[in-house]
């Protein structure tokens, strides 16, 4: 048997306008997927004239916003832990799994709500630290 989160994002050498995008496109598809909004630019459409500014909903940096994500995904089930090699979280949504570890909690429960609907996050690469950026 499989350890949860045993599924690790690919680590690719791409720029941090790169990895914006990617994290951007993420964000988007959750929102439009998970969350059920419509998307304009700068903000995400919410129904009933209401809507939210797009740095207000970051589940991949924000634990407030992926705990959000999370609940709206209404999983079958889940499990979630630290060790010490990070956070790793477990995700049932219908018959599909998702899986994620990563060192920030909010990435973790966001990429393994994406992989359980069938997002491919995996071009998400993990954050890079201070020593990777110089």
């Amino acid at each position: 048997m499989r350890s949860p989160a045993a599924a690790v994002p690919i680590r690719q050498t791409i720029g941090e306008r790169e990895e914006m995008q990617l994290i951007e496109r993420l964000t988007t598809d959750l929102a439009e997927k998970i969350m059920g909004w419509g998307i304009a630019p700068e903000r995400f459409l919410m129904g009933k004239r209401q809507w939210i500014p797009r740095w207000r909903f970051q589940p991949t940096k924000n634990l407030d916003s992926a705990f959000r994500l999370l609940e709206k995904a209404a999983p079958r089930d889940y499990s979630m832990g630290a060790d010490g090699r990070g956070f790793w979280v477990r995700v049932r949504i219908g018959n599909s799994i998702g899986e994620a570890r990563d060192a920030s909690k909010a990435r973790a429960i966001t990429l393994a709500v994406a992989r359980a609907i069938g997002l491919a996050p995996e071009a998400c690469p993990p954050p890079r630290t201070r020593v990777e950026r110089q």
